[in-house]
């Protein structure tokens, strides 16, 4: 339970429904996204979450320190390949542009964003192209819209734990190696289905 002491910071108004804690250890409020969900901080939170197949983008302004990251995955597709006009290929664009879009209204400037990508691994039953599907998504989008990839580890295997801190730029990374439960798998299979059924519009720690 959050102490009176450590009550969160002001967040935007459509953030108000996301998960946030305090962290003794970083003496900070984590934000902790699921499937489906962004977040973006002015008050130097941290933003958490954790991927299997799924991708999440993170985006800060060095200048200033603001910054966000989501949590998304394109929904299946029947075909081979994706084709920009496809609702899975919307459905990223919607996702990718919310982040961006938010982010860009607090800060003054385009070119100092900075981006760093992270997740697409193989790791849901019955989907072993969907992770390089992600990959290949998000490398394309941010490519056309001029923007450049500082970091990235994606591909593999194993899902990811990942922790961003917006104002330093810093993420930190941990594979997970070993389940001891398919949690994370099953919330991906449910994130699924639940994109089948929506409109498109609605180990060891690296630092990156």
């Amino acid at each position: 339970m959050t102490s009176k002491a450590h009550l969160p910071p002001p967040c935007l108004p459509w953030f108000k429904d996301v998960n946030r804690y305090w962290d003794p250890r970083r003496s900070s409020f984590v934000a902790k996204i699921m499937p489906g969900e962004y977040y973006v901080t002015v008050e130097g939170e941290y933003i958490a979450t954790v991927l299997g197949s799924c991708i999440s983008a993170c985006i800060r302004d060095p200048q200033t320190g603001i910054g966000g990251m989501n949590h998304f995955m394109l929904p299946q597709n029947a075909k081979s390949t994706l084709d920009v006009i496809s609702d899975a290929y919307r459905y990223g664009n919607y996702a990718m542009e919310h982040l961006i879009n938010d982010v860009m209204k607090l800060c003054d400037s385009r070119e100092r964003l900075e981006f760093k990508i992270f997740g697409g691994g193989n790791v849901v039953r019955g989907m072993t192209s969907i992770g390089k599907k992600n990959i290949d998504f998000v490398k394309n989008y941010l490519s056309v819209e001029g923007f450049r990839i500082t970091a990235e580890d994606v591909g593999g295997e194993h899902p990811r734990k990942i922790l961003f801190n917006p104002k330093t730029g810093k993420v930190l990374l941990k594979r997970i190696e070993s389940l001891h439960n398919d949690t994370v798998i099953r919330r991906e299979e449910n994130y699924m289905d639940q994109l089948k059924k929506q409109p498109v519009e609605s180990g060891d720690v690296d630092l990156f």
